[in-house]
């Protein structure tokens, strides 16, 4: 079966279709960057995080929203966190100044990530960030670098908690280790918070988040029998997008076969690009699913114990917000379809450099005089000198021969796809990131600072 470019729809926002269509505003960009480039739409991440503000306040739950910031290195996103007053989870000394510089106070700025630097962790002490604390010689640093700190800011920490179904994790603290880290919390006090618990998760389920975030209430109450204020638990990310429509990633998982792909590649996973709930949805899901402990909802038992929720959505913000524009370098027939070969590198669509395919399906943007309009079966590959830098292995049918100049448009790649492992391999410069916004109609454009 050749799957087409029909096969895989993008699920697209009114903005990425408007924009991919406006021949002018690319033709104008293209001309500027002279070669690929971003499309960054804040408001689209900003509609995204007010959906997931809306369901707690929908809820009576208090908490916050905490943009997964390694998602997109964009300082846009970050102005939109500011202005609407959410938060930031960072997991680098660059991620926190960058944070700062555009507009976060440091009480909003979540620290997570393995083995925190000292440099890090001080920032967090001294400009009253909130750090989710991952190994006992880790929370050894950390009051160390508070007791000398020289200020009076006292470090907020969770205890980020060993999933039990993820024994082999290397991300978090085991039971042993948690009642060693709340007695090593208790002799510091004067320079350590201990204001709740952590984790993260893997995969997209609902009722695991919900049954852990519940279990992790009953620990707050039982730390505040310790002397604890214990007053947050954060259930990390992990919240769905879905890219394509349903019956489109159902028909393509049935009839997978590696003649769909260039060479035959076969590929060990794919993101699920179709799923539900999604997004602001999934979080109301999470907050009404009925946990086994007991007490109700997970949003009665929040209530009920008085502990806030944190959360560190990152692909699910950029969810519609964003798409990468690649010219088309040169044009190709092999035996069997045709080979694209666009400017830039397949590391700025980063799901190929993880043994896997970003599927849903490109747009090929004509420019130039007219030509026929014969269908023509391709894939799409980069301008190095390296067999395997494809942005897209799969064959795409598009609607004419691609020619020097067009374009490559791919859909919704804000989420981890932009520059997550982008390079300058060649020297050839980074993408750049162009901030795109309509007035009366029409798309104005900036280079993202």
């Amino acid at each position: 079966m050749e799957l087409t470019t029909n096969s895989m729809r993008a699920c697209e926002r009114a903005w990425a279709v408007d924009a991919r269509q406006d021949i002018a505003l690319l033709d104008q960009i293209t001309r500027a960057v002279d070669g690929p480039f971003h499309l960054v739409h804040p408001e689209s991440f900003a509609g995204n995080l007010s959906d997931f503000q809306r369901v707690l306040r929908d809820r009576n739950i208090a908490g916050q929203v905490y943009f997964g910031k390694k998602a997109n290195k964009a300082g846009a996103w970050l102005r939109e966190v500011a202005r609407l007053g959410g938060a930031v989870d960072v997991a680098s000394k660059p991620e926190f100044v960058h944070a700062l510089a555009n507009g976060i106070r440091g009480e909003d700025i979540g620290v997570t990530g393995a083995a925190k630097s000292d440099d890090l962790l001080w920032l967090a002490c001294r400009h009253g960030a909130i750090v989710a604390i991952d190994a006992l010689d880790e929370l050894e640093r950390a009051i160390a670098v508070a007791a000398g700190s020289n200020t009076e800011n006292v470090l907020r920490i969770l205890l980020r908690v060993l999933p039990p179904n993820s024994p082999n994790s290397r991300f978090g603290l085991n039971q042993d280790d948690l009642l060693a880290a709340l007695q090593r919390c208790a002799d510091a006090r004067r320079h350590i918070l201990m204001d709740g618990f952590s984790f993260h998760l893997d995969g997209y389920a609902v009722a695991p988040r919900a049954e852990l975030a519940a279990a992790l209430i009953d620990r707050c109450v039982a730390a505040r029998g310790q002397g604890f204020p214990c007053s947050s638990v954060s259930i990390g990310g992990g919240f769905a997008c879905s890219y394509v429509e349903e019956d489109d990633w159902r028909v393509f998982k049935e009839r997978l076969d590696p003649a769909q792909f260039h060479a035959g590649k076969s590929f060990s996973h794919f993101y699920p690009y179709y799923q539900s709930p999604t997004g602001a949805a999934m979080l109301d899901a999470i907050l009404q699913t009925i946990t086994e402990t007991g007490g109700g909802t997970l949003a009665a038992r929040l209530i009920a114990a008085d502990v806030q929720l944190y959360l560190e959505p990152g692909r699910a913000l950029l969810d519609g917000a964003g798409m990468t524009v690649f010219p088309v370098q040169g044009f190709k027939r092999n035996a069997e379809h045709g080979i694209v070969t666009v400017a830039g590198l397949s590391m700025s669509l980063s799901e190929q450099w993880k043994n896997s395919e970003f599927l849903p399906a490109p747009f090929l943007v004509q420019r130039g005089p007219a030509r026929p309009q014969n269908p023509v079966c391709a894939v799409i590959g980069g301008s190095s000198c390296m067999e395997y830098d494809v942005l897209t292995w799969r064959k795409i049918t598009f609607p004419a021969v691609p020619r020097h100049g067009d374009l490559i448009v791919y859909p919704n790649t804000a989420g981890y796809q932009m520059d997550k492992n982008e390079s300058e391999f060649h020297q050839l410069a980074l993408p750049p990131k162009i901030v795109v916004n309509q007035h009366d109609g029409r798309f104005t454009w900036r280079i993202n600072q």
